[in-house]
């Protein structure tokens, strides 16, 4: 199975999360995060894994500074904060990986580990 991998060339996490894939032979396909944002649909069953829709973002980012994001956070909607997440790639917190049973969000190795060790087993 081929897993999509939403990730930033630029980006050193996402560099050592292709590495950790490619090390384990699993298949994946690279998207461009910034150029293809995860659609809504996505957007929503990751809220669903991870709970808290603060962690969908890229609070390091520069357009998360430059919008103000976290201030706006505290007055939008879900609704409204993942069609933000979905309009601008650069705000999604990279890479970002939706299995249909998992969200990976970040690259935390120990995770990724246990993610993948299951579906080799």
């Amino acid at each position: 199975m081929k897993i999509r991998v939403y990730e930033y060339e630029g980006c050193s996490t996402c560099r050592k999360a292709l590495k950790f894939l490619d090390a384990r032979d699993v298949a994946y396909e690279r998207v461009p995060i910034v150029a293809t944002p995860p659609t809504l649909s996505e957007l929503k069953a990751m809220l669903a894994f991870v709970g808290d829709r603060r962690r969908l973002f890229n609070v390091s980012g520069v357009l998360y500074r430059e919008l103000k994001v976290a201030e706006k956070l505290k007055t939008l909607s879900d609704a409204q904060a993942l069609a933000l997440l979905a309009a601008h790639g650069k705000l999604v917190k990279r890479p970002f990986v939706l299995l249909a049973d998992l969200g990976l969000l970040g690259f935390n190795e120990t995770e990724w580990q246990a993610a993948f060790a299951r579906r080799r087993a």
